[in-house]
């Protein structure tokens, strides 16, 4: 297969429409929806608000959706996706393809500079891969680079990346999220995270923006980079920036006040009713795939590995029991209005190879709760009850709402006696240090996709190193895992897909929650809002 900036061999995503639609609310005067139709440029900066948080502007330190909304701004990628598009096409490279079956070559332009002018090589390219594998910092993504063996280059404009399996269906996929993000060698660290200050005053950027001021998360300013060469056009306004906020209904009340242009992660489904019927601004129909789940730590859950009373019978049954006790329905209507619906299983229906085998399992086999199978499963594993379980939950990263989930999550754990939950919650930064150190029992996550496929709800989450970092390993989950990332056969790919969720739904690393879409929100006055087909906000469109 072959990427060009013209002509064939675009490599398309194996994705069904969606099931789950985003909610996008444009600006009566913008375009609205997936279409920019600017012309000329802004002479203000946008103001974007979000209650999201960064977890570290190096690439090779994060791995979650308000570090990769600064990141895709202001860091090149080899290949990317269009706007209206799920076809991985080139982005700074002039080509990328297959070479031979475990050989995937980029050509770069020539004279490619950074930012700051320094030049952009393939040495940069090489560095960029190196480093993540090297660094396999917990809260970053290298464990997605699993089939990269080594990285050549052999001139300033090639890049060859050896792969260890042959006939990668993914690999492209996984260059255009967070390990795919190119950084300036003679500035980041070769084997530790670089920090954000010293990215920042050396404008070590090469995406459409360069950062100008830096106040980590309380407010980013934006300029658009002179120096930058991709697949996007140039930004058509004079900058961005970005406003975090602690309360969602603080970020509310900026964009009716107007202060901030565009809102994007997060507002309450509560807070999405009240502005859709705001005449300033309209809803719009986008791409879905967020999905809201329970993490289990094989380690240190009731009965886990490194517990006192460590048994992996009692600790599969007490996972098994909270999937009986559930009520996905429940939470979707009384917490979300419906904004998000059940998931039944841990890749979201629309996507090819979807099951919902999670309703057959558990509960009462029609996707209800069934606390006398709960209590049955905990009796025959010889489970003393009620079980104590530890629960964390993050307050303001997965919304405002998280908090009303997680107390009707207790609720129905509690209802019949069969759990005694110690419900908790901790501010993002902390947590996400927190989860990977075996801090939490058992805790909340959501999951943003970074490219349209199923492999992407598997393959980050199963593996045996994942970024979970649960200590969730099986031989049998491996192997199907690996089989499908390498599988040409659409047909039998798509029943190794289904294989995988009908094994990882038996062991239940995860419970899944919930799926649904992220919400953006914009004033009057603001075109070309994009939320795009790839489920990234990209600022260069934007104007007002």
């Amino acid at each position: 297969m072959s990427l060009h900036h013209s002509g064939p061999g675009r490599l398309a995503l194996a994705v069904g429409a969606l099931g789950t639609s985003a909610l996008l609310l444009a600006g009566c005067a913008g375009g609205g929806g997936n279409e920019s139709t600017n012309e000329g440029s802004s002479s203000e900066p946008i103001i974007v608000g979000t209650t999201d948080k960064v977890t570290t502007l190096d690439p090779a330190g994060s791995y979650d959706n308000g570090s990769l909304a600064v990141q895709t701004q202001v860091f090149p990628y080899l290949v990317n996706t269009d706007y209206n598009s799920t076809e991985v096409v080139p982005d700074l490279a002039e080509s990328a393809e297959f070479t031979a079956p475990t050989e995937y070559t980029v050509t770069l332009p020539a004279g490619l500079k950074w930012a700051n002018g320094n030049d952009l090589t393939s040495a940069d390219v090489k560095f960029s891969f190196d480093r993540n594998l090297k660094i396999a910092d917990p809260n970053g993504a290298s464990s997605l680079l699993y089939n990269l063996d080594s990285v050549e280059t052999p001139d300033d404009t090639t890049v060859v990346f050896n792969l260890k399996t042959a006939n990668d269906q993914v690999f492209p996929f996984i260059l255009t999220s967070f390990p795919g993000a190119i950084v300036d060698d003679e500035v980041f660290s070769a084997d530790a995270v670089t920090p954000d200050a010293d990215i920042v005053d050396a404008d070590a950027f090469g995406g459409p923006y360069r950062i100008t001021s830096w106040d980590f998360n309380k407010t980013v300013e934006f300029a658009p980079n002179e120096n930058y060469q991709g697949l996007l056009d140039p930004a058509v306004n004079a900058g961005v920036i970005l406003s975090y906020f602690a309360e969602s209904s603080n970020l509310k009340l900026a964009v009716q006040e107007g202060d901030v242009d565009l809102a994007y992660r997060s507002l309450s489904a509560t807070d999405v009713d009240d502005l859709s019927t705001n005449d300033s601004v309209k809803v719009v129909n986008g791409p879905g795939g967020e999905i809201r789940y329970i993490v289990f730590n094989f380690d240190t859950q009731p009965y886990g590995a490194k517990t006192s009373d460590a048994d992996s019978k009692k600790a599969l049954a007490v996972r098994q029991a909270v999937a009986d006790l559930i009520d996905r329905e429940a939470i979707s209507e009384q917490v979300y209005k419906g904004t998000y619906t059940p998931l039944y299983s841990f890749v979201p229906e629309g996507f090819t190879g979807a099951t919902e085998v999670l309703k057959e399992l558990y509960g009462d086999g029609n996707g209800g709760p069934d606390a006398a199978k709960a209590k049955q499963r905990l009796e025959d594993a010889g489970v003393t009850t009620p079980v104590k379980l530890s629960l964390q939950y993050n307050p303001d990263h997965y919304g405002p709402s998280s908090g009303d989930e997680y107390a009707l999550v207790k609720s129905q754990l509690e209802a019949d006696g069969l759990f005694e939950v110690d419900l908790k919650s901790t501010e993002w930064v902390q947590y996400s240090e927190d989860r990977t150190a075996d801090v939490y029992p058992a805790y909340q996550l959501g999951w943003f996709p970074d490219y349209s496929d199923a492999d992407n709800y598997l393959t980050p989450f199963f593996l045996k190193n994942n970024f979970l970092g649960n200590h969730f390993s099986d031989d049998e989950t491996e192997k199907l895992i690996l089989q499908q990332a390498v599988e040409t056969d659409p047909d039998k790919r798509t029943q190794e897909i289904e294989d995988i969720q009908a094994r990882v739904a038996e062991l239940l690393s995860t419970v899944p929650l919930l799926q649904g879409a992220q919400v953006a929100v914009a004033a009057t006055g603001v075109d070309g809002v994009i939320l795009d087909a790839s489920f990234k906000l990209r600022f260069a469109p934007l104007t007002k």
